[in-house]
């Protein structure tokens, strides 16, 4: 029994206090003075012994029983998980940029998965070569290959594939593969894939925006159209079609640039947070008013921007890594649209 294992708390730490009993825990299981299969004290005891208040031990306990570490078992109480580790899947998970949003679609699928899987991830930067030889190396070390494909042409512009990279694919086992982020064509066979449709998604997207955004004179998209992590180009185009179909005076450039010409009455769209943040600087620095003067709709959702108040398109990163790790464990072979929505703040 593991009830005699010591849970460290430091009344001096800023980290929280169910945080810390979560990692004591894990941190014994790794050093093997927790064995699998072992009970644990109950909350009542864990409460008593470290002087913690019941709710904070439940809310540990409700952590691990998520995570699947411990489990309950009804009138004897809690016991660390029987998964064994060596009969848990293995899975590559690649990513073209370690962004904000790309690193939470990676802890909400990790935590998805919990015991059941080993995640191992990979960054290739937008970079074929990267990306090829990453897969070259790990062929056949895994059950699952989880790959997010966005490349950087030779002229810094995003691509989507090349021959290269559907021949290294389709060396993949089709049961093994899930395509995540980017739809993949032309890769035989059925495969799981959960995806954006960036053309698509960004147009639906304005459009339930549309009568905020019927409120300014004129629409700008900021649009990188180099860079070392580039954007898909589709998003440019359900921007401008959404532009022509409604009439809308619009621009697009491809940053914000020092002492921008800002006019009352405009509203821009920033994908990059440099650009978010240079805008929001002149804004300021000219005594304009954010969502009134000026309005911003920024893509992609960070924890900064709600904070900020920012109104966001975005696709539901959440749902991206959990969906991603439920088609893993149920062996799914769909292909999904991710959800992407309009959130309204006081940007616009």
């Amino acid at each position: 029994m593991a009830e005699t294992f010591e849970i460290n708390i430091n009344e001096h730490s800023r980290v929280p206090k169910y945080k810390q009993i979560v990692d004591s825990i894990l941190n014994g299981i790794d050093g093997g003075e927790i064995k699998i299969g072992e009970k644990i004290p109950s909350i009542n005891e864990l409460s008593e012994s470290c002087f913690l208040s019941r709710d904070t031990v439940e809310k540990a306990y409700k952590e691990l029983r998520k995570r699947q570490i411990i489990e309950s078992v009804k009138g004897k109480g809690y016991y660390i998980s029987r998964i064994n580790k060596n009969d848990s899947i293995n899975i590559f998970f690649l990513i073209n940029k370690p962004s904000t949003y790309k690193m939470m679609i990676y802890d909400y699928f990790v935590n998805a998965i919990g015991s059941h899987g080993n995640v191992e991830m990979y960054i290739y930067h937008c970079d074929e070569t990267l990306f090829i030889n990453s897969l070259k190396k790990n062929l056949g070390g895994f059950d699952y290959y989880v790959i997010m494909p966005h490349f950087r042409d030779e002229q810094s512009k995003h691509t989507s594939s090349t021959q290269e990279v559907i021949d290294i694919i389709e060396k993949i086992p089709k049961n093994k593969l899930l395509m995540l982020d980017n739809t993949k064509p032309n890769i035989s066979g059925e495969y799981g894939s959960i995806f954006q449709d960036f053309e698509h998604d960004i147009y639906n997207a304005l459009k339930e925006g549309l009568d905020k955004i019927q409120k300014y004179e004129k629409i700008i998209l900021v649009y990188p159209d180099k860079d070392i992590h580039p954007y898909p180009f589709r998003i440019a185009r359900g921007f401008e079609k959404f532009c022509k179909d409604f009439k809308l005076d619009y621009e697009i450039l491809d940053e914000i640039y020092p002492d921008m010409e800002l006019q009352d009455k405009d509203i821009f769209i920033t994908i990059r947070e440099r650009d978010l943040v240079n805008l929001v600087k002149q804004i300021r620095q000219k005594n304009l008013k954010l969502g009134e003067d000026i309005g911003i709709i920024s893509y992609n959702e960070t924890p900064l921007k709600e904070l900020l108040g920012i109104t966001v398109i975005t696709t539901d990163f959440k749902a991206m890594g959990e969906s991603a790790a439920y088609m893993i464990l149920k062996n799914k072979k769909e292909q999904v649209n991710n959800v992407f929505k309009f959130i309204q703040r006081d940007s616009l």
